[in-house]
């Protein structure tokens, strides 16, 4: 919808089949994922990687495609083997990152810490509702660090501070540009 890019999507690919113009595609594709919204869960639409594009397993043997090199699947993932493990490699990378932060003592508390430590403010003051603008930023780069480092739900950090789901949304996205444009590291 526009709205973050993301190196791995081929936005335009996608619209071209929905319209000719980027609004009118926009609009009309839309339309179509909130029909089938309608339609629930599909176990046809379940899964993926390039086994299950294939066809299965018995398809793959079946093209003697088995024994001409290492085809990369995972049922989780629809795409051509180079991308299912690239996927993957994120994956294992992000799930590393976390336990390793686990390992050294990081937790909820200790990321509240490193906020504070950085703003100069009480840990606690992270946790008072406001709009003021320190305010939101003390608590964008909380989220951003709690959901993106060690994994916390958005859920749970809604509970925890007292504000919407969808806030605790956009506080990580604001989180990930404050960290990245003051270099804030969390270790």
């Amino acid at each position: 919808m526009g709205r973050k890019k993301r190196p791995w999507q081929d936005v335009d690919y996608v619209l071209s089949y929905f319209g000719d113009t980027l609004h009118g595609a926009r609009k009309d594709y839309y339309s179509y994922v909130e029909a089938g919204l309608d339609q629930g869960r599909r176990n046809e639409l379940t899964g993926g990687g390039l086994i299950r594009s294939l066809g299965g397993c018995s398809e793959v043997r079946k093209y003697g495609l088995k024994g001409q090199g290492h085809i990369k699947s995972d049922e989780r993932i629809l795409g051509e083997s180079d991308f299912v493990a690239d996927v993957l490699s994120n994956a294992n990378e992000k799930f590393d990152r976390k336990y390793e932060l686990k390992r050294l003592g990081y937790d909820i508390d200790r990321i509240a810490a490193r906020v504070a430590e950085i703003y100069e403010i009480g840990v606690d003051d992270i946790y008072l509702k406001g709009k003021q603008q320190k305010r939101v930023k003390v608590r964008s780069l909380f989220c951003f660090w709690a959901v993106r480092e060690l994994g916390i739900s958005l859920t749970e950090l809604a509970r925890r501070l007292g504000i919407s789901v969808p806030g605790v949304g956009y506080s990580v996205d604001r989180g990930e540009t404050i960290a990245r444009e003051n270099a804030y590291q969390l270790i």
